[in-house]
């Protein structure tokens, strides 16, 4: 039975660049400096080849499928003079060469910059295909001519071989500023990372690449992701955008960390932001800003659940499935009078196991644990830790309810390096 499988080659980059490249009679046309991918492709076929000339003229492009392999290199079909190309790079193509040799790159999967030491690529007939990065050492002493060698000396010596440490190209994100802002949103792998990896990820790169990662994000994901991210570093990427886009996105934010991060900002870039803003936002911003940081005032949220005591269970429901995506705080529901007087509390686990018909006043829970809006980091630390809460309400002299504390909040300021 005849085997109509299609034979199948890996090949490294580092390998291809340098090839000679000859015409139909054998002459020599140039080199290949680089080649031409197209990443819209879950593994993106290349569709061109970049060519030096042999006499030094510029750079040109010539069509991957027009490139046979020769055992002197690779032989341009049918080719005339004039045949060459101008460089042009399309919106969702990468050189690869320039684009990612030596350059850093996010492994989305384990959540880690990386550097590229080669690319290896899949040759199925004549069409090519990068598959995975290569960021091991081995990539290394490939392109150093020294793989061989090695692998020689590593057995003979130590009885070990050098694994190969390869990530497929499904998990990679390339971060040169030019080519990360260039693809597609749905070619940002970035955006599938949880935010307080990515967070990670953009504290490790410079200011630059930092820039670039922070601008590919959509402004959900912006929001969440500088929100896990360091205070000084959330001061640098908010200062470089215009007002426009940092209102937008510190809108997304929560209360609290969108009065801190303003409170870190120069006062006159803070100032715009907030006449940016939506005006009932910025007010309630404005208002934790007047309390200082490490106290009760400025630790709470004023985006949480409050109701009248008449208020049903399915009634209470119904508000927070149309409204549970912009409060910060929906563990508890906080039960209080027409002058926002703290009467009990509900717990989300009661609220879902009762009559629907039940009001919330013979549901609430009358026995309240609150702080004042003066209480200190320290005492509020021991109220969580006493009562196991999640979220503790902040109330004024007159029992008043101004917000709730939530635990991550508490731990950013008492223990900086575990809250982001």
């Amino acid at each position: 039975m005849a085997n109509n499988a299609e034979p199948q080659v890996f090949l490294f980059l580092s390998h291809l660049l340098g090839k000679k490249v000859l015409d139909m009679e054998g002459r020599p046309l140039g080199k290949i400096a680089d080649l031409v991918a197209n990443v819209t492709e879950p593994y993106p076929p290349v569709t061109e080849a970049v060519i030096a000339p042999k006499h030094g003229e510029k750079n040109c492009f010539v069509s991957w499928s027009r490139m046979s392999e020769v055992s002197e290199g690779f032989v341009i079909e049918s080719f005339r003079n004039g045949d060459f190309g101008k460089p042009f790079i399309g919106r969702d193509e990468l050189l690869l060469k320039e684009s990612m040799m030596d350059k850093q790159i996010v492994d989305t999967n384990g959540a880690k910059v990386r550097r590229v030491n080669d690319l290896q690529l899949l040759k199925t007939r004549n069409t090519l295909y990068l598959v995975h990065v290569d960021v091991g050492f081995r990539g290394l002493m490939r392109r150093a001519g020294l793989e061989k060698p090695m692998d020689i000396l590593l057995q003979a010596l130590f009885d070990y071989n050098l694994p190969d440490q390869f990530i497929s190209w499904r998990f990679v994100q390339p971060l040169s500023s030019q080519d990360l802002l260039r693809l597609t949103i749905t070619q940002n792998r970035l955006a599938k990372i949880h935010p307080a990896d990515l967070a990670d990820i953009i504290e490790d790169l410079d200011i630059h690449k930092r820039k670039a990662v922070f601008l590919s994000l959509d402004k959900e994901r912006a929001a969440e992701t500088l929100e896990e991210t360091d205070p000084k570093i959330q001061v640098s990427l908010i200062e470089n955008l215009d007002l426009e886009d940092a209102s937008d996105i510190i809108e997304e934010m929560s209360l609290s960390e969108a009065a801190d991060l303003l409170g870190d900002l120069p006062r006159e870039k803070a100032e715009g932001i907030l006449k940016e803003m939506e005006q009932n936002i910025a007010e309630d911003v404005k208002e934790l800003l007047t309390h200082p940081e490490e106290k009760a005032g400025g630790l709470m949220t004023t985006s949480f659940l409050q109701f009248p005591p008449s208020v049903t269970a399915k009634e209470a429901l119904d508000y927070i499935h149309r409204e549970a995506e912009d409060i910060d705080s929906i563990s508890y529901l906080y039960i209080a009078d027409v002058d926002d007087r703290l009467l009990g509390v509900v717990g989300l686990r009661e609220l879902l196991t009762a009559d629907l018909d039940i009001p919330l006043s013979e549901l609430m829970e009358t026995r309240l644990v609150s702080v004042n809006l003066d209480e200190d980091k320290d005492q509020i630390a021991d109220h969580f830790a006493k009562y196991g809460m999640t979220t503790i309400p902040v109330v004024d002299d007159d029992n008043r309810i101004k917000g709730v504390i939530i635990f991550k909040n508490l731990l950013e300021v008492v223990a900086p390096h575990l809250g982001k």
